[in-house]
């Protein structure tokens, strides 16, 4: 248990904090299923339609290291990817 002042605000800080970056990392998450679940029904414009919204979020929770920014890259490429073969395969 925290016994000083600023452990005590520290304690604070870090709740306030793992909350937010439970509800950026649902949002992504969120997104990204709706991108795979466009690419499962094989429903172009809604996956790209999907994607323009999924990809912002993946880099800004890359960026402010909810997750790893080699990860939110990683994760941008490999959906980007198979919403592009997609159109190829059309």
């Amino acid at each position: 248990m925290a016994n000083t002042k600023s452990a005590k605000k520290a304690v604070r800080k870090i709740e306030t904090r793992t909350a937010q970056n439970k509800v950026h990392r649902t949002r992504m998450r969120n997104e990204v299923r709706r991108v795979e679940e466009a690419i499962a029904a094989g429903d172009q414009d809604q996956a790209a339609a999907a994607m323009k919204l999924a990809e912002p979020l993946i880099a800004r929770v890359g960026q402010t290291s909810i997750i790893h920014k080699n990860t939110a890259s990683r994760k941008i490429s490999r959906l980007t990817k198979r919403v592009k073969a997609m159109s190829a395969g059309t």
